[in-house]
């Protein structure tokens, strides 16, 4: 699937709640698409929440995670892709350590509503 699934128009993600939730240096996965399998996730980073497409770039489409919301390195300071080991910086979805080195993930931005729904935007 090379293209981002957000094209048609804002897509609600989950309550702001959820999102608090998310522990600093780990992730969870969301299936906004109601496919039957995460295709965003969202990872704590410095205080920050950062989404990205949960589809590593070397393998397109290839799914992130080992097993479910295991987004990230035991110390939680990197994204790993359990197909294939490469390390993504969380803050900025740039691959520094294997297969994809120099690629990026695809980052999805977010808006929090004021009534505390969280929207993917389009791009």
């Amino acid at each position: 699937m090379s293209e981002t699934p957000y094209e048609a128009g804002p897509l609600w993600l989950c309550q702001a709640d959820e999102l608090d939730e998310i522990a600093e240096g780990r992730a969870r996965g969301f299936d906004p698409r109601q496919i039957g399998q995460d295709s965003v996730f969202v990872v704590r980073h410095a205080g920050r929440l950062h989404a990205w497409r949960n589809a590593c770039p070397h393998i397109d489409g290839a799914p992130m995670a080992w097993r479910k919301d295991a987004y990230t390195n035991a110390a939680g300071t990197h994204i790993v892709c359990s197909a294939h080991g490469a390390q993504f910086e969380p803050a900025t979805g740039h691959c520094v350590r294997g297969p994809c080195l120099g690629q990026s993930l695809t980052a999805i931005e977010m808006d929090i509503r004021s009534d505390g729904s969280v929207w993917l935007r389009t791009h």
